[in-house]
């Protein structure tokens, strides 16, 4: 059956190429979400001003690849314990965010916390936001498919490929697990 899942985690070149590719997965949107103004673009979202963060919006069929596991995912690749940055990106935009659509998703979401509170390095606390999900603006084109389309460019090559990496680990070890469990 087809869900959905709405995460920000930083860049939404990033967390767009990391969740292309996993099994299940049928479509991941790079987007704003979590803002107080309507239809906002790029240069706003950028500005700091709007509130909205960088996001992705995945729809994926939960008999291939769990909710809980795209979670596992998003917390992998992303630094989920530094506020309002990720890297060089800084800025509310690039919050740690997860946007529940379903209650079931908010409990998933605190378990999935619970386990990793464990694996943090002593004094480090997730500052990753539980929110309902909020109206999602998808991205201008140009945002779509970035690190497929740009694979060269200095911030895919720096920043995006590590995080591709990472997420292809990650995945190995969750296959392993089986996807679905």
């Amino acid at each position: 059956m087809l869900n959905k899942a709405t995460f920000a985690g930083g860049c939404f070149w990033c967390t767009e190429a990391v969740f292309r590719q996993v099994p299940g997965v049928k479509s991941v949107t790079p987007g704003y979400t979590g803002g107080a103004v309507a239809n906002p673009g790029y240069e706003q979202v950028c500005s700091g001003r709007t509130g909205h963060a960088e996001a992705i919006e995945i729809e994926f069929d939960d008999e291939v690849v769990s909710y809980e596991n795209l979670l596992r995912l998003f917390f992998a690749t992303h630094d989920p314990t530094t506020p309002n940055r990720q890297g060089h990106d800084v800025g509310t935009q690039y919050r740690s965010a997860v946007f529940w659509h379903f209650p079931e998703q908010e409990a998933a979401l605190a378990r999935i916390m619970d386990e990793l509170r464990p694996t943090l390095p002593p004094g480090a606390q997730i500052v990753t936001q539980s929110q309902p999900a909020a109206t999602f603006y998808p991205a201008e084109t140009e945002h779509h498919r970035y690190y497929e389309l740009n694979p060269y460019a200095p911030y895919c090559r720096a920043v995006v490929a590590g995080k591709v990496m990472k997420g292809e680990q990650v995945l190995d070890t969750l296959q392993q697990r089986g996807l679905a469990d």
